[in-house]
């Protein structure tokens, strides 16, 4: 039970805040707030006991605004696509959950993706609850996602990533470029890029650090260990094109005018391959290894 609504079918509610306002319902926010959601689909879920306040009372379609207050709801989507592919599992205790994630599966609900994630995947089919990933990596990268059971002790696992006591090693296909000389480090400050979803390498003081090996070469292309010090967004992707080595079927890096759709025959060739660690609640030492692998 979250805020007097419980999670339904692995999904938990979404919450939103009442700032001070003039509005002569709820509803009327929930409306304004909300563009893209009709009146008619905020009648129904309150019509079904779907929307309620930080006390658990359920909000009726003329209940008068307050400010200052938190609301509770469910998302929903309608035709939600099925994503094809399924995650593993690849070691489960009572305080952690390790999966190997697909390419094209959010680690977890947003935008376009509630059902289709990682989490509420996991959730469903394990019956946890108050599962919760301890970090994230991109929708179209494959492999190592870690998962607190208990929310309690997601913070000891994620002071381990904040501490840099984590060690993450990817594989990424890419062009070979003989007059690099590997390996390499590359240190750069990342920014926020238009549109939001993007980053770019901009002056001043680094803000990354990423380590690059070559572990094999074929032809024009070469399979590369990536090496993350720093966990910045989009980091392995932004520092391999900086270096005029954009990872094979990469959709956003270099930047295209229009990101094109998904196509489940060409994933992005990045793979969270291998992570190691001491468990902070065990002492035990960690050592996972996804069982994906990159294809030329």
């Amino acid at each position: 039970m979250t805020h007097g609504l419980p999670t339904r079918a692995g999904v938990s509610p979404s919450c939103v805040g009442l700032p001070a306002g003039h509005w002569p319902t709820i509803t009327d926010f929930l409306i304004e707030r909300f563009p893209a959601i009709s009146r008619e689909v905020w009648l129904q879920r309150m019509q079904d006991g779907l929307v309620v306040d930080e006390f658990g009372a359920a909000v009726t379609p003329a209940r008068a605004y307050r400010g200052h207050m938190r609301l509770y709801y469910y998302r929903a989507l309608d035709d939600e696509p099925r994503i094809p592919f399924e995650a593993t599992v690849l070691f489960q205790d009572e305080h952690l959950i390790v999966a190997d994630k697909p390419h094209f599966l959010p680690v977890t609900p947003s935008g376009h993706y509630l059902q289709e994630t990682l989490l509420v995947r996991l959730k469903n089919q394990l019956d946890m609850d108050d599962l919760i990933p301890v970090h994230r990596i991109d929708r179209e990268t494959a492999g190592l996602v870690l998962l607190s059971v208990r929310r309690s002790e997601r913070d000891a696992y994620q002071s381990l990533f904040r501490q840099r006591e984590v060690q993450k090693h990817y594989q990424a296909i890419a062009p070979w470029r003989d007059d690099l000389h590997f390996p390499l480090v590359r240190k750069s400050r990342i920014e926020e890029d238009e549109p939001f979803f993007r980053q770019r390498e901009v002056p001043g003081e680094p803000n990354s650090e990423t380590h690059i090996e070559v572990l094999e070469v074929k032809g024009d292309r070469a399979r590369y260990a990536l090496s993350p010090v720093t966990g910045k967004k989009h980091q392995l992707r932004v520092h391999m094109n900086a270096l005029g080595l954009p990872l094979l079927n990469d959709r956003i890096y270099p930047p295209v005018a229009v990101t094109p759709d998904d196509d489940y025959r060409y994933p992005l060739q990045l793979l969270a391959k291998s992570m190691a660690f001491t468990d902070p609640l065990t002492g035990q030492p960690r050592q996972f290894e996804s069982r994906f692998s990159l294809k030329f």
